[in-house]
């Protein structure tokens, strides 16, 4: 017999078999995960919230522990709550997000699930989605249950600790806020399996001290590749950077208008079909401090991409070669959506169509975190507007 969530304060069984039914699962708590499940509850539809890690923060637990504050983007609050205005610059990102994110599940009381690994999202025959997934038996981190309550924190899976126990939620409709930090986007470049040294992606990376007297190959050209860059140049004997495209800034505050026209630029690609751009092509960079520490070094120097790797280094097309150590590849990420492959969702143009948050061949689902909402700002209005448009689409079955 399965179990109906007819709102977010009732209860969530951990050991039924079959399907648990709600209105909404939202899969992932990060900020787009957490807006949304806010804005699902304000209008009064069931839901539980779905995470794969072990704790609150999302993809900034995973973040250098050489990444503080001061060197990071703007960190937009999330809806009904405020954070302390005031941080510590020098205090590490890695604490300060998770730690204002734990603040707001505790504060809110949303029913986030976790650790749920969830592994496959696929179409039932009676018009819900089925989302399976994998419990672990680690302590959960629910909000706002009282104590004995399945989501209770410190209420172990009944498989006991480390243990996966299969669940499976079927839904009216399915909020997906998955991010991309799982997912590093390693190009292929020539050579690289021939490559004697290091290669790391920037989500492996923990700081310079790593790459004490080593020749470093730095590759891309955002907010990453910059933060790697002005590090190393205090303990690598060289820094080499390179870009595929060359480097556009943007002079003084990146305000509303700015926003809007980087959004809007990423919104067409997705509304066509086509893979969304990254970040940094859509809004170019700014002089941020770490940006301005790089200048000061003199290690802000770009060149333009090799053409392939060698055993010892990297060569360009017109021969030139640089010898490398390391290569650290600070190219982005990709969207994890892996677990909607069932759905098959890809167009012709090797994208997700998408019309707003709302994915064109799937109605019931919504992407938030994705194309135009991948940014913290973004986040929080699609957040809003996935929830506003399940509650009609929902309202309308009813009604039918």
């Amino acid at each position: 017999m399965s179990t109906t969530t007819t709102g977010p304060a009732a209860s969530i069984p951990l050991t039924d078999v079959a399907p648990t039914e709600v209105d909404v699962v939202v899969i992932g708590a990060g900020q787009a995960g957490l807006s949304s499940a806010y804005f699902v509850r304000r209008f009064g539809l069931g839901f539980v919230v779905l995470d794969a890690e072990p704790g609150p923060g999302g993809a900034w637990r995973h973040r250098s522990p050489t990444l503080t504050m001061e060197k990071i983007h703007d960190i937009f609050d999330l809806p009904g709550v405020h954070r302390t205005p005031e941080v510590d610059p020098t205090l590490l990102a890695a604490d300060v997000v998770p730690g204002y994110f734990a603040d707001y599940e505790r504060r809110t009381g949303l029913p986030v699930l976790r650790p749920v690994k969830v592994r496959s999202v696929t179409r039932h025959e009676d018009g819900r989605l089925l989302v399976a997934a994998e419990e672990s038996g680690a302590e959960r981190e629910s909000s706002g249950r009282a104590a004995g309550d399945p989501g209770a924190p410190g209420v172990v899976s009944p498989a006991g600790p480390g243990a996966a126990v299969p669940r499976t939620w079927a839904a009216r409709a399915v909020i997906n806020a998955t991010g991309t930090w799982s997912r590093p986007h390693w190009p292929y470049y020539p050579g690289a399996a021939d490559f004697r040294g290091r290669q790391l992606h920037y989500a492996d990376y923990r700081g310079p001290e790593d790459f004490a007297g080593a020749k470093v190959v730095i590759v891309g050209g955002g907010a990453s590749a910059t933060h790697v860059l002005s590090e190393l140049a205090d303990v690598a004997a060289e820094t080499i950077w390179v870009t595929r495209s060359p480097l556009v800034f943007h002079e003084g505050a990146y305000g509303e208008d700015r926003r809007r026209a980087a959004v809007a630029r990423v919104e067409e690609r997705v509304r066509a079909g086509l893979p969304p751009q990254s970040v940094v092509s859509a809004t170019g960079l700014a002089y941020t401090k770490v940006i301005r520490d790089a200048m000061d070094k003199g290690v802000f120097n770009r060149l333009p991409m090799f053409s392939r790797i060698t055993p010892d280094g990297v060569m360009w097309d017109d021969g030139r070669v640089a010898a490398a150590d390391v290569i650290i590849w600070a190219t982005g990420f990709r969207s994890a959506i892996g677990h909607l492959a069932p759905l098959k969702l890809r167009g012709p143009g090797g994208g997700i169509q998408m019309d707003g948050t709302r994915v064109v061949a799937e109605p019931r689902l919504h992407l938030v975190g994705y194309g135009p909402s991948a940014s913290t700002v973004g986040a929080n209005r699609a957040g809003r507007e996935a929830a506003l448009q399940i509650r009609r689409l929902l309202a309308a079955s009813h009604a039918a």
